[in-house]
């Protein structure tokens, strides 16, 4: 098998794709861009070369990025928030029958890791606000929006064991911050507030210890073994 260019995997061998970002999050204003992201299923037979396929592509076209189904799932069994919250877009824009399987494991991937890894994003976005606080006296407030975004959906996902993004009755409230009408001294309160919320529903969370990685380990190998018969037959 030739090598494919790597927006041509996104173009013929995407899974699944869906819009990401405010338009997601419920959100979006008439300036907000749309961000797409999807997963990709490199053919098998393209690993059995030295130059394997890349793990993620950016584009074709602005503002959409693509990860491979093995590395995507690889950052969802950890826990990345952008990755798991990817899978949980109410926006999907192309979905096939592997897409549709993937879909089907979002419970598989989630777990009490969350609450590790969220908060982990969480103070690395806090650093950066707080050093705009320091440098300009103000803080980015797009960025301040959405990290109180995310340690709501931490929040609730503890409590409930289940994922939602859209902010729902909160886009208000939160487009205020956005737009500076928020003073910092109340961000701050807010977020100290749910960072609290989620320690404490940590201890009582439905969510498992760990993540299904066998469920996962399953799909991934079955869908591999598909691609490579399908290459055969067509060899």
């Amino acid at each position: 098998m030739q090598p494919e260019d790597p927006e041509d995997l996104v173009r013929d061998h995407t899974i699944y794709a869906c819009v990401m970002g405010s338009r997601a999050f419920g959100l979006a204003t008439d300036a907000s861009d749309t961000d797409r992201r999807g997963v990709y299923l490199a053919p098998t037979a393209l690993f059995w070369r030295f130059e394997k396929p890349p793990t993620h592509v950016e584009g074709p076209g602005e503002e959409r990025f693509s990860w491979e189904l093995e590395r995507f799932c690889e950052l969802a069994l950890r826990g990345n928030p952008n990755i798991l919250e990817c899978l949980h877009s109410p926006l999907v824009e192309h979905l096939d029958d592997t897409g549709r399987e993937l879909l089907s494991l979002r419970g598989a991937f989630l777990s009490r890791k969350a609450y590790d890894t969220f908060t982990r994003y969480a103070l690395g976005q806090r650093r950066k606000l707080d050093a705009d606080v320091r440098t300009t006296g103000a803080p980015r407030w797009k960025h301040a929006m959405h990290l109180l975004r995310l340690l709501t959906s931490c929040r609730d996902l503890l409590r409930t064991g289940e994922l939602r993004i859209d902010v729902g009755e909160q886009r208000e409230p939160l487009l205020a911050v956005k737009r500076g009408e928020v003073s910092w001294t109340e961000v701050e309160a807010w977020m100290a507030r749910l960072g609290a919320d989620a320690e404490e529903a940590l201890h009582r969370t439905p969510l498992p210890p760990e993540p299904d990685h066998a469920r996962v380990a399953d799909f991934l190998f079955r869908t591999r073994r598909a691609s490579a018969l399908e290459s055969a037959l067509l060899a």
